[in-house]
């Protein structure tokens, strides 16, 4: 029997599917990658959005995992892409000028929150010392036994903490909580909750360990360094084309799949065995973004003028403020005053727009399947604490719920994370394994955010994906050399 010419085919290049696509070919297999947008990388991409020679990153803008991830240190992503880390991580401006400001230095941070900057510190410092570990514990599937306990009971107390109504209990004043609130908003999940707080007190930690690094360029950097390597190990890249049938494929010994469950459901067909079909029916999809770009004239007028110096900026307001929005969102509703993901990536990278502008990259949160332009809401919002904001604007570009979807089918509805990321639905993403990426299906496997361990720009799931591959196809547990 003649063997096929491939030994692996991916479909989707974005993070996952890439990660699982470089580790397979460093394995000396013969690999190609299928992608249905004319661009490579899904949510790592950019683009011009407003006007000519004004880049925009099309979904993630800021990468707290590429310094964290352990995909991306074996890849020694740091060595293959040029990063600028600002000293002030994250900023959150309140009424009247007051801001609470989280530096990568923990002491700075601490000397600006006031009487709260002792309580603050001791819920960081001892994630903050033990990053590492951190990250390893929420990287990996929550099925899986920690090597260690010290490190995730320490995180867990924290997270049961300020995922519940005892959130404010250890503070006295708004700046620390409105910090905290601020970054575990990311999650679109209601506030408080448990895994809201985890994942808010993960990236809280990786911005005081070694910052939330921005790529110069755009996040395309990151996907243009996995496609080199890619081709430079011999695989290959099929853009413009659209997977919609296993049948479709060319016979290779392995399928990974960058999709979503319910794109899987509709991909494998009948091959799919009817328990694990609906499994993948009763997976539940989260809330969804609206997203906008601007084109500026001249940076954002913060008022308090150590805002302009952070790489992120959380507009909300205070923590009550902040929660209320969030939960709006969770009801169904569109809130007033909307809580905005802010990114200003020329402040450190003039290289995106011509000499003396500025691009702004703003998401905020919107009921799963939203039509609802959400662009005069996040200009008003963004006006609060930036007056005159308006008056930068020369270009906008706006993408509802409904747009986001369009653009990249694994955001159903414009859910981002490409699944809720609720506790329960952590554990089980999308089944509960010990290798939820392997199928029940010969040689497929799903390499998605969809599977453990869950959204953000880190290449775990296809390189875990591709590791289970490795073992179950092909009879090797030797960790490929990803180094550069």
């Amino acid at each position: 029997m003649r063997q096929p010419d491939l030994d692996v085919i991916v479909v989707g290049s974005g993070p996952n599917g890439l990660a699982a696509a470089v580790t397979l070919a460093r394995a000396g297999l013969r690999v190609r990658v299928y992608e249905r947008a004319d661009q490579a990388g899904g949510g790592v991409s950019t683009r011009e959005l407003t006007l000519p020679g004004f880049l925009h990153d099309v979904c993630s803008a800021v990468h707290p995992l590429a310094f964290e991830s352990r995909f991306f240190r074996e890849f020694g992503l740091a060595r293959r892409v040029e990063f600028a880390t600002p000293d002030l991580s994250f900023a959150q401006p309140l009424d009247h000028g007051r801001a609470a400001l989280a530096y990568r230095d923990l002491d700075r941070t601490r000397e600006g929150l006031g009487v709260d900057g002792a309580a603050y510190d001791a819920l960081m410092r001892p994630l903050v010392e033990r990053v590492e570990e951190v990250a390893e514990f929420t990287g990996s599937p929550l099925v899986r036994v920690p090597r260690g306990i010290r490190t995730p009971v320490t995180f867990g107390l924290r997270a049961l903490e300020q995922g519940s109504r005892l959130w404010n209990a250890r503070f006295r004043e708004e700046l620390a909580p409105a910090l905290l609130t601020g970054v575990a908003a990311h999650t679109i999940l209601p506030q408080p909750s448990l895994a809201a707080a985890a994942a808010g007190l993960a990236l809280g930690t990786y911005a005081h360990a070694r910052g939330w690094p921005i790529p110069i360029g755009g996040s395309q950097a990151i996907t243009d360094a996995m496609i080199a390597d890619l081709r430079a190990h011999g695989g290959e890249l099929v853009l413009d084309h659209e997977v919609a049938s296993l049948d479709e494929l060319p016979p290779a010994r392995v399928t990974m799949l960058d999709v979503t469950p319910r794109a899987l459901v509709a991909i494998a067909g009948a091959r799919m065995p009817s328990r694990y079909r609906r499994a993948m029916e009763s997976f539940r999809y989260g809330g969804a973004v609206a997203k906008v770009d601007f084109a500026l004239s001249e940076p954002v007028p913060w008022q308090n003028p150590a805002v302009r110096e952070a790489g992120t900026v959380h507009v909300g307001g205070t923590r009550d403020e902040v929660a209320h929005s969030e939960n709006e969102v969770n009801a169904g509703r569109l809130p007033d005053r909307p809580y905005v993901l802010v990114s200003q990536p020329t402040l450190v990278d003039p290289s995106r727009a011509p000499a003396g502008r500025h691009t702004l990259w703003t998401y905020t949160h919107v009921p799963a399947g939203s039509s609802a332009d959400r662009a005069e809401a996040v200009i008003r919002q963004i006006e609060r604490y930036a007056p005159g904001f308006r008056d930068t604007i020369i270009g906008r570009h706006s993408r509802t719920a409904v747009d986001v979807e369009r653009h990249n089918p694994n955001y159903p509805g414009g859910d981002i994370a490409a699944g809720a990321p609720s506790l329960w639905q952590l554990i089980r993403r999308p089944v509960i394994s010990p290798e939820p990426w392997r199928t029940p299906m010969p040689g497929v496997y799903l390499a998605s955010a969809s599977v453990a361990p869950g959204p953000g720009v880190h290449g775990l799931t296809g390189w875990y994906a591709a590791l289970s591959a490795l073992r179950h196809e092909f009879g090797t547990r030797a960790l490929p050399d990803l180094s550069p």
